[in-house]
């Protein structure tokens, strides 16, 4: 059987730019292309979308219209909390720190509004541990539009750092335009990208996690329990958010470990609460039994090379910075594929671990894996003989105009 890696070795190809610069194959268990891919497909779920992942993989196990933009409802409180939690790592906040409860947030978010609510008394002073109790497990819209305010000065100056920071997190599609989930046409989000952003909240921020599996939170002689359902069952849930509003139907970002494996789901439009926490549950426990992870390649093994055009290298070795896992069905063959993809030839200087590729896994016709690789070496700029040959090849190809390189 031969692995990805040696076939990254020996089948290296390099097409223009935004064809795949590299293409790799491998056949993981037998000779059944697509095989894989239409197990994951004999797994049904009533949700209109959903998503399952492996966190430490980053591997799709599972998807039904998970590119959608959808409404996220009070699911888009990850969001407001990941924000929180950027600004406490960055030492701008801290978790003693008070934050006054407006007379907006608790007209438009507390009790008057008769959503879900922390119940903070109005221009009262709160903890921000407190508010992000308040946010995670009461989902409190109170304390959504107070921690906004406190970090950003208003809701809506909030909600534009939001869509900011969901661009350098490499969020491409969804919007944000209120800190709570209140519906707006504008404010829309995608399944895949919110449990590529849960996945991210996880790793990043563990201690502060931590919040989102709380059972429950008494604030103002109100204890109210945690709106996760999850939480109440026994496959190892440990967070994140739920949602509903008209607009929305009943949505879930969850998260659960067994044997040390988390997985990470996103559900959207249920049309009951009971249908989201049956599904939700349903997928888990088919994503935690029908898979065992397999390693492909070592962290920092090189995995491919990428062109250089005019340098002291005519290549440079890309490289992953963890180890490249994907997980395969216990009871199916299938044929996976790999591409490396960048656009090229890479225009020296070039630094050692400079970001410059993609590896995307597919399973069949479906992209179960998407990593970011690096360079392994630097590559400096190449003698002028070197270059003027680079000139030549390139100008009689035609490449210039294929990849749009810039002098």
């Amino acid at each position: 059987m031969q692995t990805i890696g040696s076939i990254a070795r020996f089948f290296r190809l390099w097409f223009p730019h935004p064809v795949p610069a590299v293409l790799l194959a491998v056949h993981l268990a037998g000779p059944a292309g697509g095989v894989a891919a239409a197990f994951a497909q004999t797994f049904q779920t009533s949700a209109p979308h959903a998503i399952l992942i492996d966190s430490a993989s980053s591997s799709v196990l599972f998807e039904k219209d998970a590119d959608a933009l959808v409404v996220p409802a009070s699911t888009v409180k990850i969001m407001t909390a990941e924000m929180v939690f950027h600004e406490i790592a960055l030492g701008h906040l801290k978790l003693d720190d008070q934050f006054v409860v407006s007379e907006t947030a608790w007209r438009y978010g507390g009790a008057p509004a008769r959503g879900s609510a922390m119940f903070a008394a109005p221009n009262s002073q709160i903890r921000v541990e407190d508010l992000i109790r308040g946010l995670v497990i009461d989902s409190g819209n109170d304390a959504a539009i107070a921690l906004a305010e406190g970090i950003a000065g208003s809701e809506g100056a909030f909600a534009t750092l939001m869509t900011k920071r969901a661009r350098e997190l490499g969020l491409e599609h969804s919007t944000f335009t209120n800190a709570w989930g209140r519906g707006d046409p504008e404010q829309k989000v995608s399944p895949r990208e919110m449990v590529a952003l849960a996945n991210h909240l996880i790793l990043t921020y563990p201690d502060l996690y931590k919040y989102f599996g709380e059972k429950d939170f008494t604030w103002n002689k109100i204890k109210q329990a945690n709106r996760n359902p999850l939480l109440t069952m026994d496959f190892g849930a440990d967070g994140l958010k739920t949602g509903n509003i008209d607009e929305s139907g009943y949505g879930l970002v969850g998260s659960a470990v067994q044997n040390g494996q988390r997985l990470i789901l996103a559900l959207y439009g249920a049309s009951t609460a009971k249908e989201r926490a049956e599904e939700a549950r349903k997928i888990f426990l088919w994503g935690f039994r029908s898979f065992d992870s397999k390693t492909i390649f070592q962290a920092g093994e090189t995995i491919g090379d990428a062109k250089v055009y005019g340098g002291s290298a005519s290549e440079v070795p890309l490289i992953a910075d963890k180890e490249v896992t994907i997980l395969v069905p216990r009871t199916a063959t299938g044929k996976f594929t790999g591409r490396i993809v960048y656009t090229g030839p890479l225009i020296p200087p070039i630094e050692a671990g400079q970001e410059v590729a993609r590896l995307k896994i597919f399973r069949g016709t479906e992209l179960i894996l998407d990593l970011p690789l690096k360079t392994a070496a630097a590559v400096e700029q190449g003698a002028l003989p070197r270059r003027a040959m680079d000139a030549g090849l390139e100008y009689a190809t035609g490449l210039f105009r294929k990849f749009g390189v810039k002098r």
